[in-house]
């Protein structure tokens, strides 16, 4: 017993100043982003493979890449980081803080992004920034005591870049939530009375679709929401989940622009006027769309719109034709 003693005793002896010496683990070196294709092929691939401590790497890449500036234009960006956040909140403090330093006028991607990341206690976290972004002091007060709404709060009948951002929150999430929120849009795109209404259930409608088609578990998770989801949205819902099965995208848009061109001939002459469609945020041709932009590529054609790029060609594709 005795020897067992001395033994156990002189591990000790011998374990605990090397424990003592022992330095810690210094963190991997986050790897920094070195194009807007690379950003755009990360963002992706994330559902698949998260890497959430790249993400301040990646919001400095948008900032530096210039894709943050226009807010409107940014939906996706401002959508991936909520995600990121809400998906992740034990590390959202942290990440946060490392996405700064950042320009005042990019700093409104992190204010929105604390506010639709649908933390639980996502004020208490706003608080934490505020001295940091004293120029945006003013929209962080409309957020954390104002009426501003949050991401699910924000009606799309009022603000078509909603589709962008549940787009952009559906990347970094693969979550079901984002997308029966767009689906819900599907129910405008038999709206009869107001151009504007009918041209969101569109895009809302040929997004789900053309990224449904060039993804199983999107298409899947289509296939699901329609078990159970509105009457109101089933029929435009089961024209999606056809199309993406088909591959036949080009009937959706033909089908749309001749509801929207009925509507036109038949409505107002004030619903004649389409500068609405520059006005509105540029919707996400997303998924199969990010990868062909990474590589520099359209698919079948189609403009793909990440945060603005090619926002003009997207909507020249995609509205109506003029008299």
């Amino acid at each position: 017993m005795r020897r067992v003693i001395a033994v156990l005793g002189l591990a000790l002896i011998v374990v605990l100043p090397a424990l003592a010496l022992a330095k810690p683990m210094k963190e991997k070196p986050v790897k920094p982003f070195q194009s807007s294709q690379e950003l755009l092929k990360w963002i992706n691939d994330y559902r698949k493979n998260p890497e959430p401590r790249r993400a301040p790497e990646a919001v400095k890449a948008m900032s530096a890449q210039g894709a943050i500036r226009e807010v409107d234009q940014a939906g996706v960006y401002i959508g991936f980081v909520a995600g990121v956040l809400g998906s992740n909140p034990e590390m959202a403090d942290d990440l946060i803080s490392k996405m700064f330093p950042l320009p005042p006028e990019d700093q409104v991607l992190i204010v929105k992004a604390i506010a639709y990341s649908g933390l639980p206690r996502w004020r208490d976290t706003m608080a934490k920034f505020v001295e940091r972004m004293p120029a945006r002091k003013v929209l962080i007060d409309k957020y954390m005591f104002g009426d501003k709404p949050t991401l699910t709060s924000i009606s799309i009948k009022d603000d078509a870049t909603v589709i962008d951002l549940n787009w952009g929150y559906y990347f970094a999430t693969g979550w079901e939530a984002p997308i029966r929120r767009i689906v819900g849009a599907l129910e405008l795109s038999l709206d009869k009375d107001k151009v504007e209404l009918l041209t969101i259930g569109a895009m809302a409608k040929w997004t789900l679709a053309q990224n449904a088609s060039r993804n199983d578990d999107l298409l899947l998770l289509l296939k699901k929401i329609s078990s159970d989801s509105d009457p109101k949205v089933r029929k435009p819902l089961t024209e999606v989940i056809e199309a993406a099965e088909t591959l036949e995208l080009t009937k959706l848009r033909k089908d749309a622009l001749a509801s929207i061109d009925e509507l036109k001939a038949k409505g107002p002459e004030s619903l004649r006027n389409y500068n609405w469609w520059g006005q509105t945020g540029q919707t996400v041709f997303a998924l199969g769309c990010v990868a062909a932009a990474a590589t520099g590529m359209g698919v079948a054609g189609i403009p793909c719109v990440v945060g603005g790029a090619a926002s003009t060609a997207a909507l020249k594709y995609f509205a109506p034709a003029s008299d």
